[in-house]
């Protein structure tokens, strides 16, 4: 069994759902970070995600329990786009993520 370096820290971005005091459903972030492996995509994934009008950048992985089906992460001060997720092996899970409209830039502090 290989070892999984997981020194890399994501900051994994979802929303919970709750009514508000007048009945109204508001949607709040959560935020959460979780240590994973953070690796370029193969020029495989990069050129066919290409071709679909992706811009596969990085592929984090990380243990399956640690996901909870998020869209959206942070690393290194950027901010991402799930587009694709795999289970792997060893109880992991590869996030497959992508820079694009709407999720660009650096983040506002």
């Amino acid at each position: 069994m290989i070892a999984m370096d997981r020194t890399n820290v994501i900051t994994l971005i979802g929303s919970t759902r709750a009514q508000n005091e007048y009945g109204v459903w508001v949607e709040t972030p959560t935020r959460r970070d979780v240590f994973c492996q953070v690796d370029s995509v193969t020029r495989a994934e990069f050129f066919d995600g290409g071709r679909n009008g992706l811009n596969p950048e990085f592929r984090m992985t990380m243990f399956f329990g640690d996901y909870c089906g998020e869209r959206v992460l942070e690393y290194n001060g950027n901010t991402y786009a799930v587009y694709r997720t795999y289970q792997g092996r060893n109880d992991t899970v590869e996030l497959y993520v992508e820079r694009k409209g709407g999720t660009n830039g650096k983040t506002q502090s």
